[in-house]
């Protein structure tokens, strides 16, 4: 099979711009997008933010805005019509996120007529007449220390967590002490994260995060404790060194900027992190996080 270039990468994003444009009103469907850039749902949303500089839905939200603002330029509708057209249910909502982005009311940007869009690294804005012909991919990962890895499918305890990440904490607190109990967690074991669901995309409370740590056969689940088999196989690892709410920033660097430069493709299953260290006795700055994506 041919190794993928970054301008199959490139072609493939752009495909799923051209149809964000065309189709602005719509609901956009995250797993719809993945089908049109053919990337997996898994990775498609980090594939996007690492090559185009924001979320699918942060980008889609400034599109709206910009469009909004090229309407307030030139045409008479008001400002109510312009918010319910950009997506906003009440006025003051629309004048909150357009005020964040550019800086000034709605009216206040009508007055200028003449002001400048704010520039995004991406180089992409809303055309109405010119359909998205090239973009300039965020430049970075280059330099990114990612080792390719293979690996054997791994046997693991696992619990569901449901909720916001930043509360998987429970969830583990409950995990540990079942496989602690019956001295599982001597042998160094490694203790695995699977983030299913893009925050930006799915709502808090149905965010989906398996707490996971490595067993024997043996173990067969305890009450909330399952068991599954990580996959095997050959996975590009790079290291997260910081806070856990920082770890998408290196999700995006290494599949949106290193992956698209490395000639290889995902393959259509999950990543994982394996943690290195404890939030227990680490400061957030010094916590390693081993990220996994899996390769084709």
């Amino acid at each position: 099979m041919k190794p993928l270039t970054l301008h199959d990468y490139k072609r493939r994003v752009q495909r799923v711009l051209v149809h964000i444009q065309q189709h602005l009103d719509e609901s956009l469907r995250l797993d719809e997008l993945a089908a049109i850039a053919c990337f997996s749902s898994f990775h498609f949303h980090r594939v996007f933010r690492g090559m185009v500089g924001e979320s699918v839905k942060e980008y889609i939200r400034r599109l709206r805005l910009e469009r909004a603002a090229s309407q307030l330029k030139v045409g008479k509708e008001p400002v109510t019509q312009i918010a319910f057209d950009a997506g906003y249910l009440s006025h003051e909502a629309f004048t909150r996120a357009f005020n964040a982005w550019f800086g000034t009311s709605p009216s206040g940007f009508r007055a200028l007529r003449h002001r400048r869009l704010p520039e995004v690294a991406s180089g992409l804005h809303y055309r109405q007449q010119h359909p998205v012909t090239q973009f300039r991919a965020i430049r970075g990962g280059a330099n990114m220390k990612v080792e390719i890895k293979e690996i054997k499918a791994l046997r693991v305890a696992f619990m569901r967590h449901v909720g916001p990440y930043s509360q998987v904490g429970a969830t583990w607190d409950k995990l540990l002490p079942i496989l602690g109990k019956d001295g599982r967690l001597g042998g160094n074991p490694m203790f695995i994260g699977i983030c299913h669901d893009d925050p930006e995309v799915t709502a808090p409370a149905r965010l989906r995060y398996d707490a996971c740590v490595t067993v024997d056969r043996d173990f067969r689940g305890e009450g909330d404790a399952g068991t599954q088999t990580v996959a095997g196989g050959e996975y590009a690892v790079t290291t997260h060194q910081g806070p856990y709410n920082k770890v998408g920033d290196t999700y995006a660097a290494l599949l949106g900027q290193w992956l698209p430069r490395s000639g290889r493709e995902l393959l259509n299953t999950p990543c994982f992190e394996v943690y290195l260290n404890s939030p227990e006795n680490t400061a957030p700055e010094d916590l390693l996080t081993d990220i996994y994506a899996p390769l084709r």
